[in-house]
């Protein structure tokens, strides 16, 4: 290396270490302001949620729409998440309920919005992980709602209908499928574990490549990474998180069959959230078995001018051909817009139940 070379360098590395140390300090100072803010709170009687998932959304919006570069907006979020994630930490770690073992999407999800700072609490079942947040184990719960090519995950769906938990704010996860395995060969894949909704999910792949290869549902990715490190012959469609827990080469990468494969999780806790600016609001609602009734229903958004960004059908589970139907709809329920419109609807509607108020996701 040149004298020129090493001195330019180390000008611009000195540059780097007075800046990492000015970094250290500012990030100290926003710590020690973040403890300042839950003395605060305890001194007025409101220490209650520390987490307040419209505030952590409008400082992410602020930082992404001030972003001058070169970082993409999607690092400046993953950093100043990471950063808020500590800072709680400081008063006290979020315990965090989601479907295990560790090396599911579902932890990837968890992460993606808490940070590594969360205390993550993997859970045998959906149903469980609801239960740890139900009895108080846990703070929160992070759940997937929904998959851009297989659609509603029923038994999320089912227990929100039953639970008192609120929806308190959501993450939506790019999902890259990964053929795992000990195995350097795909001619000797005789097995393929995974979730049922990863088997869907990579079913013209399996079809075109591994068309021999029995295909085995197991209750997560992780646990699908797990057999297939322990037995020949096998392989795991699972994610980064599953391929790194258990040490497997992956085999083929992104064998999705859509390219652009994504996850929506639901955050879920004993309160929803505030305002924030860019909200949404999630609903149940049944109507009368009458001709017209699903028009009725809707008439309220329609007279108010408000969105609806889904609406789906499922079985009312009490009698047969039934059903009630879950709603997203643009905006806080306090917003004067929504607040009329589910005014409105309640007189309706058989059936009403508001699951939360939440920003929209930013990533």
């Amino acid at each position: 290396m040149s004298d020129d070379l090493q001195k330019a360098l180390a000008g611009v590395r000195a540059e780097i270490d007075g800046i990492d140390a000015e970094l250290l300090n500012l990030l100290n100072q926003r710590a020690r302001c973040a403890q300042k803010v839950g003395e605060i709170k305890a001194e007025h009687g409101e220490a209650g949620h520390i987490y307040r998932p419209e505030r952590e959304a409008q400082v992410l919006r602020r930082l992404q729409d001030a972003n001058p570069g070169p970082l993409p907006n999607e690092g400046i979020t993953f950093f100043f998440r990471e950063v808020m994630s500590a800072c709680l930490s400081l008063e006290q770690p979020l315990g965090v309920a989601f479907l295990g073992p560790l090396g599911t999407f579902s932890e990837s999800a968890a992460t993606k919005h808490f940070g590594h700072a969360a205390r993550l609490l993997p859970q045998a079942s959906i149903d469980d992980v609801f239960r740890e947040v139900e009895s108080g184990h846990a703070h929160y719960a992070v759940v997937p709602v929904e998959n851009s090519t297989e659609g509603a995950v029923g038994r999320t769906m089912d227990l929100l209908l039953g639970s008192s938990l609120k929806i308190c704010g959501e993450v939506v996860l790019r999902i890259h499928q990964n053929l795992l395995s000990n195995e350097t060969d795909l001619s000797k894949i005789t097995k393929v574990y995974s979730h049922a909704q990863s088997l869907a999910q990579c079913h013209e792949w399996l079809n075109r490549v591994l068309p021999n290869a029995q295909r085995i549902s197991v209750g997560s990715n992780a646990q699908a990474a797990q057999k297939a490190s322990e037995e020949a012959g096998v392989a795991a469609i699972a994610g980064e998180a599953a391929a790194t827990r258990y040490s497997l080469p992956r085999l083929a990468e992104n064998i999705e069959d859509e390219p652009n494969n994504t996850t929506r999780f639901l955050i879920l806790g004993k309160h929803d959230a505030g305002p924030s600016g860019r909200d949404k609001t999630s609903l149940i609602m049944s109507a009368p078995n009458r001709t017209g009734a699903l028009y009725e229903l809707l008439l309220p958004f329609s007279h108010t001018g408000v969105s609806l960004s889904r609406l789906e059908s499922r079985p009312a589970r009490h009698a047969l051909w039934e059903y009630v139907f879950y709603v997203d709809v643009d905006g806080h329920r306090d917003d004067p817009t929504v607040k009329a419109a589910l005014d409105e609807l309640a007189g309706r509607a058989a059936y009403l139940k508001i699951l939360g108020s939440y920003p929209v996701a930013v990533y």
